[in-house]
């Protein structure tokens, strides 16, 4: 199938009715289809929202474009390079390494933007944190064929089934050290659609209650809940007692010299309804995050009782 480049998705969005795709969204959620509306009113990019139960689509911006736009995810990648590592055991919870900042390879200068700090991050924090010195530096000791395929399994190769005439995205094999790397914390070798992101974050949503403690699907859980409370997607709580686990992701678009902004996550943290995605064009990963609040804050807005049961019950 041939690529679309996002001018022609955008284009495409004007000839094609959004009548069909809304209709199949609707479960009761007229508010969050409207707050979405508001909220990403003359942005250029796409927002899904999925029920995590069902995987109903609860509310989207541009459909279109979070069918069939095939881009690097940057960061928001690293939850599933991190269950790579974890399942091979490669890493376990407590390996913990000194983040060395400054960081430049292939060319690619991808210096760490999280608060300094002299103490050795786990996995957990890490991850909260979107440290790209661990995840480069843990990422070779995967095979290429290790990450590819757990990435492969974990979706990011297939269409989703959520919408018509879908784009799959691409997983490549590294032929060398950096390739791996820049794999692992998705600047090169994987393309994706936001539906595939989506889907992948609900899997992440799915597994996250009940885990045993110290388990691969609990330390990613750690670090996604970390990520919104302390780290790097700071800017997606809402203003409200209900926990989001999140993660940002900024990549650097082939279009021109500018980044595309990600987020993906779900909430409540502790017992998942909703999972979220946004892309910007031309944007950063704190710039998705805000978009994010929003619509978190209406959807806990509109779901009072179940937050209270869920901060009741001991929100992380």
């Amino acid at each position: 199938m041939p690529r679309l480049k996002l001018a022609s998705l955008y284009l495409a969005l004007f000839l094609v009715s959004f009548g069909a795709w809304s209709t199949s969204a609707q479960t009761g959620s007229t508010t969050l289809q409207s707050v979405v509306t508001r909220t990403m009113a003359g942005r250029r990019g796409t927002v899904v929202m999925l029920d995590v139960h069902s995987g109903a689509m609860l509310a989207s911006y541009h459909p279109e474009v979070a069918a069939r736009l095939l881009a690097h995810p940057g960061s928001s990648i690293k939850p599933f390079t991190l269950l790579a590592l974890l399942k091979a055991g490669k890493v376990g919870a407590h390996t913990a390494l000194v983040c060395k900042r400054p960081l430049s390879i292939a060319g690619h200068r991808l210096d760490c933007s999280h608060p300094a700090t002299a103490e050795p991050l786990d996995p957990v924090a890490a991850l909260a944190y979107s440290c790209n010195s661990y995840f480069t530096s843990v990422a070779t000791r995967l095979t290429p064929q290790q990450l590819r395929d757990s990435l492969v399994r974990d979706g990011f190769a297939s269409v989703t089934g959520l919408a018509a005439n879908e784009a799959a995205g691409t997983v490549a094999l590294a032929h060398s050290p950096e390739e791996l790397q820049l794999e692992a914390i998705g600047e090169w070798g994987i393309k994706i659609t936001p539906l595939e992101l989506a889907r992948a974050y609900r899997d992440l949503a799915l597994s996250s209650p009940g885990n045993v403690e110290g388990g691969p699907a609990a330390l990613v859980s750690g670090g996604l809940q970390g990520s919104v409370a302390y780290g790097m997607a700071r800017a997606a709580q809402p203003a409200s007692p209900m926990k989001v686990a999140g993660k940002t992701g900024t990549a650097a678009a082939e279009q021109g010299a500018w980044t595309h902004g990600w987020f993906a996550g779900y909430a409540p943290a502790d017992n998942p309804a909703v999972v979220l995605v946004v892309f910007l064009e031309k944007g950063h990963g704190n710039d998705a995050a805000n978009i994010a609040r929003e619509i978190f804050g209406d959807f806990a807005d509109g779901h009072k009782p179940q937050v209270a049961v869920q901060t009741k019950g001991g929100a992380r």
